[in-house]
């Protein structure tokens, strides 16, 4: 018999969500516009240089598929990124049963202040020429 881990939130962040609860539509309505803008810039920054985007619905993160740069090994890739670029991005295979279907994506993660998303957009602009493209 086979066992899959359990996953689930920690307490002290299910608390959180519990007092969240507690505030204003206002609040919930303003973070939606907020995250839209964001997401918004990251799609734009990433499709510049030649990513794919899926473009999420509700999460604070895209998933990219980098195969038109090139990219076959996204852990390869990532590592890159992070040495060469600056950037830090999640393998796509860590979210794929068949780690293969995802050897070619990362995820990115657009919950960030508005001047860190500036900071990313000048890195990105950069990988087409840091790849000789």
């Amino acid at each position: 018999m086979t066992f899959l881990p359990l996953v689930n939130a920690p307490t002290p962040l299910q608390y959180a969500g519990v007092k969240a609860l507690d505030l204003p539509d206002s609040y919930f309505s303003g973070l939606s516009v907020e995250y839209d803008a964001r997401r918004q810039t990251a799609l734009t920054m990433l499709r510049a240089v030649g990513l794919r985007c899926s473009v999420p619905g509700g999460a604070y993160y895209v998933m990219t598929d980098a195969r038109d740069l090139g990219v076959t090994d996204d852990r390869a890739f990532a590592e890159w990124l992070i040495g060469t670029a600056g950037i830090a991005g999640v393998p796509g295979s860590s979210f794929y049963n068949k780690p293969e279907d995802g050897c070619s994506q990362i995820r990115f993660c657009f919950c960030k202040k508005d001047e860190t998303l500036r900071e990313a957009g000048i890195k990105l602009a950069a990988i087409p020429r840091l790849l000789g493209r």
